[in-house]
């Protein structure tokens, strides 16, 4: 018998919640989100989701835990084959790009992700939203070689976020062309 808290279903209603945690936070924040809203969402009882979750804060960092693996196994999954020399740093950018993209697609990903971004003034949710950063940019040296790709990809990626929330590619005005680059 597996121990508590072990079982396929405990595993599928942690998902769930995951799930859950990522679409409330991503519409009104960490400030804005209510522990009960997310156990609504999921159809548990909040005291149950306290079980699992000391606090909000805690079912916070775990939120910015689980997408930071979303992230990292999406670029890995999307990176060029290596065949040999490998692919080169333009290939490998682009395909980085063409999975993040892919990615923050879900609208969901983005506005969380911004919303991690404002709530690290949470002493868990800074150490969660540090880890997410470093795992990003070690897959990323990993993905595209030097330190200065990094950067590139990180500030690249700062861009293509401003141009997502703010629906940038629906908007025929100059300045919007040139963060568009179109």
């Amino acid at each position: 018998m597996p121990a508590a808290g072990t079982s396929t279903k405990s595993d599928e209603r942690r998902r769930a919640i995951m799930a859950a945690a990522v679409d409330c936070f991503a519409q009104k924040g960490f400030y804005g989100t209510t522990t009960h809203e997310i156990a609504e969402w999921v159809g548990i009882s909040q005291p149950y989701l306290y079980r699992l979750y000391p606090n909000k804060e805690a079912l916070f960092a775990a939120a910015v835990d689980h997408v930071s693996v979303v992230m990292n196994e999406t670029l890995v999954a999307h990176s060029p084959a290596s065949g040999g020399a490998g692919p080169t740093p333009e290939a490998a950018l682009e395909a980085a790009r063409g999975a993040y993209a892919a990615l923050v697609a879900d609208r969901n990903i983005l506005r969380f992700l911004m919303h991690a971004n404002c709530a690290a003034g949470e002493p868990l949710v800074a150490q969660a939203v540090r880890r997410c950063y470093a795992k990003q940019v070690d897959t990323v040296r990993q993905l595209l070689g030097d330190d200065d790709a990094v950067r590139r990809w990180f500030g690249a990626g700062m861009l293509d976020n401003v141009v997502a929330v703010l629906g940038l590619a629906d908007i025929d005005e100059p300045w919007a062309h040139v963060l568009t680059a179109r």
